[in-house]
């Protein structure tokens, strides 16, 4: 997408479509619907809208008027933001998001932008409503159906960021950095939308070894199953076993110039490119969807890229443990033991809690490389979905400063995240009568089981464990993001936790 500003008053702008954004200044009893920016001629077309109610700034409702007098446009989108006293950059991006997916589907592949200050009074805030713009705009150009042989491509083509006059510097930053985060949240949901017979782990491994030659500041080492054997991972074998297709861990550098050289954040990512559950194999219902259990590798790897790009003072390594979970006769058994890397014995209680046994070893792994500070994402728990249900990720940490630090990153990224408590008393629910531990803690609180699992594998080393399980994906129509489609969740927050670390 061709992505551009301009700094002329809104309603000389010509183009397809102008969008802008109305907000309520209301209360409740008494909505009071206006147009921001405060254009004249752009309050002027919508009066008679909003007068008649058709127009009300209610979130993400879009209103489309043809040839609007005094307008250079050809159409005006007017995109609701909801309340202008709770309107922050979430919303924004919604918003944006919503008057994007709306004119691809009006067949419009180009259109301007006029996004309401976020912050008034500060230069910066013109940076950050423009990155947020573009941001929300990127998200939703996604599309899921790639393999469909009557496929349209309503891609957009083209799209004008507008700013104020004398504000240039600010929007052309906040311009270049809401591509780059749009776009490497693009990467990310592109590699999680593949089937899993079109995303294998030798697979994964070739395309984050492509983002990497193309991405300065970064390097990979990809190894495969017999180095996972030598660097006895045996917590992460034993879930590779049981499949055909080999299993790869993928670890990418970022080193840049002038990084505190005792600070080095590792981020370690769930790939699992397909999870049937193994012996203890899931339900046919809805294990199609079971492609996206890569989602937090994908994110990782994504993530490592708009770092890089971004060029943040920190030094970050991403670890990434790709495998299959299959049932086979090489498969591993309920009640077998396996030795993680770090010495420690695991019982397997259930072979479809996997994706802690692959982290066990990238964590242990990232440690022995250095790494002061920790984050893994994961599609880990159903458990977290029945906690927190689609909207708030789950958040686990045993570090204060750490948990505080990347829930002020969501709120700078406009993603939702909970923090969830990891008491020591939930430790006895892991708690193995042959082995070191257990892999599964059984069903009541099954995402804090899982992230007190985890929690072995980390010392005292500051931690945060995400478990996106109800967040990667999403499944209902929104007018900012299309359906059945991943949503690139926690890429975002992750970047401005590294650029928190660099100030």
């Amino acid at each position: 997408m061709k992505t551009t500003t301009s700094y002329a008053a809104p309603s000389t702008i010509a183009t397809e479509c102008l969008a802008i954004v109305v907000l309520d200044h209301g209360d409740k009893d008494n909505p009071n619907p206006l147009v921001s920016p405060a254009d004249a001629a752009l309050q002027a077309a919508a009066a008679n809208l909003i007068a008649a109610k058709e127009v009300t700034g209610k979130a993400n409702e879009t209103i489309l008027l043809h040839a609007p007098a005094g307008v250079a446009a050809k159409r005006i989108l007017f995109v609701g933001g909801g309340k202008a006293a709770n309107f922050t950059g979430f919303e924004l991006r919604r918003a944006a998001g919503s008057a994007a997916r709306y004119l691809k589907s009006k067949g419009i592949r180009s259109f301007a932008f006029a996004a309401p200050l976020l912050d008034t009074g500060l230069d910066a805030s013109f940076g950050d409503s423009a990155k947020s713009s573009v941001e929300g705009i990127y998200v939703a150009d996604f599309d899921p159906n790639v393999y469909q042989t009557d496929r349209k491509d309503q891609s957009l083509e083209a799209v004008t960021i507008l700013g104020p006059a004398g504000c240039e510097k600010a929007v052309e930053r906040g311009v270049a950095e809401g591509v780059i985060l749009g776009e490497s949240q693009n990467f990310t949901r592109d590699l999680v939308n593949e089937p899993s017979n079109r995303m294998t782990p030798t697979i994964l491994a070739d395309r984050a070894q492509a983002m990497v030659a193309e991405t300065p500041g970064l390097s990979i080492e990809v190894m495969g199953g017999d180095e996972i054997q030598a660097m006895k991972m045996g917590a992460f074998w034993s879930v590779a076993q049981g499949s055909a297709e080999p299993p790869r861990l993928i670890v990418i550098r970022y080193s840049p110039q002038g990084a505190a050289a005792d600070v080095k954040l590792g981020l370690v990512g769930k790939a699992v490119t397909f999870d049937t559950g193994g012996i203890s194999i899931k339900p046919a219902d809805g294990m199609e969807k079971m492609k996206y259990d890569m989602a937090g590798g994908a994110t990782m790897i994504g993530a490592m890229r708009a770092i890089a790009l971004l060029q943040p003072a920190v030094n970050v390594m991403a670890v990434v443990c790709a495998t299959e979970n299959m049932p086979s006769g090489t498969a591993q058994k309920p009640g077998d033991v396996q030795i993680a890397m770090s010495g420690k014995s695991i019982e397997i209680i259930n072979t479809d809690a996997e994706g802690r046994l692959v982290l066990a070893d990238g964590l242990h792994y990232a440690k022995e490389q250095g790494c002061t500070h920790l984050v893994d994402a994961a599609t880990l728990t159903g458990a977290v979905v029945v906690a927190l249900g689609f909207v708030n990720a789950g958040l686990f940490s045993n570090n204060d400063a750490l948990a505080d630090s990347f829930l002020a990153a969501t709120k700078r990224a406009g993603e939702k995240f909970w923090r969830m408590p990891i008491d020591e008393e939930y430790r006895e629910s892991i708690k193995s009568s042959i082995a070191d531990i257990v892999n599964s803690g059984g069903r009541w609180g099954g995402s804090v089981t899982a992230a007190m699992f985890l929690k072995e594998f980390v010392g005292d080393t500051p931690w945060a464990h995400l478990d996106i399980a109800g967040t990667a994906w999403m499944e209902e129509t929104k007018p900012w993001i299309a359906a059945k489609s991943p949503t690139g969740l926690a890429l975002r927050s992750l970047v401005e936790l590294v650029r928190g670390m660099a100030k």
